[in-house]
């Protein structure tokens, strides 16, 4: 097991907490959170092992008002731009379910050239996004619940008609945390996804 180092950031007056990982000249992962967990979810989960095992560079993120970053008035896709400037950091993958994965959606379209892949794990927001999709060239794996009850299925094929480099995976039996439910299945769909993005 990797160590996980916690690190307290203050991006121009926005304290930011966030858990680091890996290798320090590895290719970096930003992990988001959803609306109900935090980046301790994520350590919890063993996805920042798995990260990590991989060689990447591992960031699992509270956004302002989760875990342990107080809240802030910022807007979430400032904040990720700060984020990505104060560890200057090269075009990183994000990882986002549900709440975190309209944040990365977001982040994404405003700012395609800092995006190295893009993982959407029941995003919500997709309708509201649908017109900046095309913006989108970066590698995206689309992760579902087969059974999810609060971002629709539909959101899924709106992500996969609008980002021309898309590849999506449905969890039979699944709900909205998909990625909680199924861990073994999750991580799987994890290293298949950075093994093709080095192939």
């Amino acid at each position: 097991m990797s160590e996980i180092y916690s690190n307290m950031i203050d991006l121009q007056g926005c304290s930011i907490h966030c858990l680091a990982s890996g290798a320090d000249k590895g290719s970096p992962v930003v992990l988001l959170h959803g609306k109900m967990f935090q980046a301790e979810t994520w350590r919890e989960l063993g996805t920042l092992d798995v990260l990590a095992g991989l060689g990447l560079r591992v960031l699992a993120v509270d956004m302002p008002g989760f875990g342990k970053s107080p809240a802030c008035e910022v807007p979430s896709i400032e904040i990720l731009d700060r984020l990505c400037q104060e560890f200057d950091l090269p075009p990183a993958v994000f990882i986002g379910p549900s709440m975190g994965g309209r944040i990365a959606l977001e982040f994404a379209i405003r700012f395609p050239q800092q995006i190295a892949g893009l993982i959407l794990i029941g995003a919500v927001g997709v309708e509201e996004n649908r017109s900046g999709l095309p913006r989108i060239a970066a590698p995206t794996l689309v992760v579902w619940g087969a059974d999810d009850q609060v971002s629709p299925l539909a959101n899924s094929d709106l992500l996969l008609a609008g980002i021309s480099n898309a590849s999506r995976e449905i969890y039979p039996q699944a709900p909205h945390p998909c990625y909680l439910v199924q861990p073994e299945r999750w991580h799987a769909s994890l290293r298949s996804f950075f093994t093709s993005l080095n192939t």
